[in-house]
């Protein structure tokens, strides 16, 4: 009954705190998903709190890690392509941020 009792509190506090904050490419994906990448201007996604309207809303979408990278790097419509703003691991890690988000 202990044993059950540990699990489920293992089971809340990573439920209500999230698994991501320990995740430091997590947070930088953040960090350039709200400022480098000004992601937030376009996009909602609820984990940064923004709430644009010009682009899609990323939790009702749900990308992939693999779709974030492709859109990011190449662009898509009026997005434009972000390889040569961001870097190579910028792009990695905001694509990281974007899918564990709104996932």
């Amino acid at each position: 009954m202990i044993l059950k009792k540990n699990i489920l509190i293992l089971f809340l506090f990573f439920y209500l705190f999230g698994i991501s904050h320990g995740d430091e490419l997590f947070e930088k994906g953040k960090e350039i998903f709200l400022n480098d990448g000004n992601c937030a201007s376009c996009h909602s996604l609820a984990d940064a709190k923004s709430i644009a309207t010009i682009g899609p809303n990323l939790d009702e979408i749900r990308p992939s890690l693999e779709k974030v990278l492709v859109t990011v790097t190449n662009g898509i419509g009026v997005m434009p392509a972000y390889q040569d703003i961001l870097t190579k691991e910028e792009i990695e890690a905001v694509a990281h941020y974007v899918s564990k988000a709104s996932n």
